[in-house]
């Protein structure tokens, strides 16, 4: 009688197809956070400036929007000049560090974005930026 002699193969574990799931994860992650920048602002024609820096913590400041006929957007809410101090009493009141960057259209008049400064001020909001482009 012939006994069979099994030979066992070892299990091992494929390491290319694993590569190729985590660089697919990575390239997923990397694509989900790069679209989840918040832009609280709507979008304008911005004047350029030749020092020009990014603000830190832009996510935490309150966006004012000065279009050319003079309306002013809070974050993404359309305001009059009557309701933007009480916006910004309510926005200093809720915010631990307030900051407001106001974004300009590069037409638009300059006493309508002095106004809104003005009104900042007046609020208490002591960190007040403008936005620009580089040139």
């Amino acid at each position: 009688m012939r006994v069979k002699a099994y030979t066992f193969k070892k299990a091992r574990i494929e390491i290319v197809p694993l590569i190729d799931v985590i660089f697919f994860l990575l390239a997923t992650f990397v694509m989900v956070s790069l679209s989840m920048t918040k832009n609280q602002g709507v979008p304008v024609q911005l004047p350029s400036a030749g020092t020009a820096e990014k603000l830190e913590d832009r996510d935490k400041a309150a966006t004012l929007t000065v279009c050319h006929n003079g309306e002013i957007i809070f974050n993404k809410d359309k305001v009059t000049v009557a309701q933007l101090p009480f916006k910004l009493q309510t926005y200093k009141a809720s915010a631990k560090d307030p900051k407001v960057v106001v974004s300009a259209e590069a037409n638009a008049d300059f006493r309508h974005v002095v106004n809104v400064l003005d009104e900042a001020r007046k609020a208490g909001i002591l960190k007040v930026g403008v936005s620009t482009e580089k040139k």
